[in-house]
């Protein structure tokens, strides 16, 4: 079977490390409250385990503090325990059908620590889209020899693979950098 090159699928390869990262980044704590916090969180309930969001609202008051209004009166103690299972560094406050999470402010050593996590996330998502563009350069000269394109197509379809990882690869290092200035901000 002949190798068949299309760049909209590398595209949607390199995108979706991209999302990746973006879900990763969004998950650490940068002492502002942000419901996507809690998105690692799972709960056990009614016999089986669920996020967290398929069983309570989240919502965020204030910068300081989340907030978790759990549907069903019953469950309140089956999402504290996954609160805190997670290990997310926060105190839930229980006040009936509602959990307040204050979020304490982060010290320079935490803050040193969730910016080489950010760092370590973001070289996790550049490795992976140069694995796609490696898949692509692969696939290109596999369809130059198989299929009979020519030089000059495998060349040009080589630049343009090139420029999007260089795209997404400047993309990545732009939403390292916003990370990096929310956590380091006072």
């Amino acid at each position: 079977m002949a190798a068949k090159f299309e760049l909209a699928d590398l595209e949607r390869r390199m995108r979706g490390s991209l999302d990746q990262l973006k879900k990763e980044l969004t998950g650490l704590r940068t002492g502002r409250a942000s419901s996507h916090l809690l998105d690692p969180v799972m709960v056990s309930i009614y016999g089986a385990r669920m996020p967290i969001v398929q069983c309570a609202t989240v919502s965020t008051p204030d910068a300081k503090t989340i907030s978790v209004q759990v549907w069903d009166k019953s469950q309140v103690a089956a999402v504290e325990k996954g609160i805190r299972e997670a290990n997310l560094g926060v105190n839930p406050v229980i006040d009936g059908t509602l959990i307040r999470l204050p979020i304490p402010a982060l010290n320079t050593e935490r803050r040193n620590e969730l910016a080489k996590l950010a760092h370590k996330y973001a070289e996790h998502g550049r490795v992976n889209v140069r694995n796609v563009r490696r898949d692509g350069m692969d696939l290109l000269k596999k369809a130059e020899k198989d299929s009979g394109m020519s030089e000059d197509d495998g060349r040009k379809n080589g630049v343009k693979v090139q420029e999007l990882t260089d795209k997404l690869i400047k993309e990545i290092d732009l939403l390292l950098a916003t990370k990096e200035a929310e956590i380091k901000q006072v």
